[in-house]
């Protein structure tokens, strides 16, 4: 299958646990500078709007950083984080309803770095806050369905929301067993 055919917006405007678990083994393709960078999607989560703690909409906030969210689903929602990460999240749901998935890992495809955590995802692929508000379309940054066969679905708690109270422990973490996820699977 040809990587140009992006999902339409109509895919992202959907419950967004569903989104997100329909989104692994999908393909994030960033065209930049005559290329075409590609890797699977193994690993992401889900943040479900203003009664999620862990989600930068809680309680309904509202800000430059935040506005994207609550736009039309099928858009990129690129923050900055620790004064030194970028973060690449997929507005799901409709206008007014902020919540998004955010890719934590991808197995790289050639030419493409190393792809464990969401930081090294958005510097592997040259995501930076130009791409906020980015619709998911080609050219630019866009996820395929190349039509790759499913895995089993290892369900978590997120990474690094342990201060959102009962919301750190919710299973909204969504992976494939990869060598390249940002965190290793516990296994019996």
């Amino acid at each position: 299958m040809p990587l140009t055919k992006a999902l339409a917006p109509d895919f992202f405007d959907r419950d967004t646990v569903t989104v997100a678990r329909a989104l692994l083994g999908k393909v994030l393709v960033r065209e930049v500078g005559g290329q075409k960078l590609t890797g699977r999607l193994v690993e992401v989560e889900a943040y479900l709007g203003p009664e999620d703690l862990a989600a930068h909409s809680v309680g309904g906030r509202r800000t430059p950083r935040t506005e994207v969210m609550y736009g039309p689903p099928g858009r990129a929602y690129v923050y900055f984080t620790y004064g030194m990460h970028h973060c690449l999240c997929f507005v799901t749901r409709g206008v007014d309803a902020p919540q998004a998935v955010l890719v934590r890992a991808v197995e790289p495809g050639p030419g493409v770095g190393r792809c464990g955590g969401p930081g090294l995802v958005c510097r592997a692929f040259d995501i930076d806050r130009r791409l906020n508000g980015a619709r998911l379309e080609p050219p630019g940054i866009y996820v395929v369905d190349d039509g790759a066969p499913r895995r089993k679905i290892y369900v978590t708690p997120r990474i690094g929301v342990e201060n959102s109270g009962a919301w750190a422990a919710r299973p909204l973490r969504f992976c494939w067993d990869s060598p390249f996820l940002s965190r290793r699977l516990k296994k019996p």
